[in-house]
């Protein structure tokens, strides 16, 4: 279902296989399970780390499993809740993270990829779709929460969440959601494992990073139930490091 490899200061997770890369239960355990793997060795390793998400196939990730969903909002609601806090832990993450999106990210799988700090994607083939308007499905508080803080062009938004417009790695890029365009998948993943490297170059201390990152984004954090630190634990955390 998905790998994960150090790579010098580099984790690499990769979801493997040809298939969609749908997000049901098993795979959003291993993803979890992969997550905290790097996290723990990171933490035993010092200062200096980064993930990397790239996706084998077509697929970057199609979204939740519908398919075992079915026609069951109960087992849909399942999945949805299943999906929250593998969103935490990436926002959450005491390392910057570069999601390689190498083929489609749909729906969950859009968010996956919003969830990491950048995100870099293969021109020839794939697309970034919030399908929910068009196939009749309200949009979860917390997917709402994190597109809000990933694309702040109110148009850009718009035209994801209300047109479900399915938007190529250009269109991403002019629209501010993709950083960086790269040919096809193979260069696409090079290219972020080289990104990777050069921010884990950089050393930073793990949780000052996830400290600042949560307070960019404080209402997708809490919307996936990352605790808020208090002001006062701010100040302690803040005099503990001059």
């Amino acid at each position: 279902m998905c790998t994960l490899e150090q790579r010098g200061r580099v984790f690499v997770l990769t979801l493997t296989g040809d298939g969609e890369h749908r997000l049901g239960h098993a795979l959003i355990s291993s993803l979890r399970s992969a997550v905290a793997s790097a996290a723990e060795a990171a933490a035993r390793a010092g200062p200096g780390a980064a993930l990397v998400t790239v996706g084998e196939g077509r697929f970057f990730s199609n979204g939740l499993d519908i398919g075992w969903a079915g026609t069951s909002r109960a087992r849909l609601g399942e999945l949805v809740d299943a999906l929250r806090p593998l969103a935490a832990d990436l926002l959450a993450l005491r390392m910057p993270t570069v999601a390689a999106v190498t083929g489609h990210a749909s729906a969950g799988g859009f968010l996956l990829a919003l969830c990491h700090d950048y995100r870099l994607m293969r021109a020839d083939r794939g697309v970034l779709y919030m399908s929910e308007v068009d196939i009749g499905l309200p949009l979860p508080p917390y997917f709402m929460a994190v597109l809000r803080a990933k694309i702040t062009a109110a148009n850009a938004l718009r035209d994801v969440v209300l047109r479900g417009r399915k938007l190529r790695a250009a269109e991403g890029r002019e629209m501010g959601v993709v950083d960086a365009v790269y040919p096809s998948a193979a260069e696409t993943a090079a290219e972020a494992f080289k990104f990777a490297e050069q921010l884990a170059a950089r050393k930073w201390d793990g949780a000052v990073y996830a400290s600042i990152r949560m307070s960019m984004y404080p209402e997708a954090c809490r919307s996936v139930g990352i605790v808020e630190e208090s002001d006062e634990v701010k100040r302690k955390h803040f005099a503990s490091k001059l």
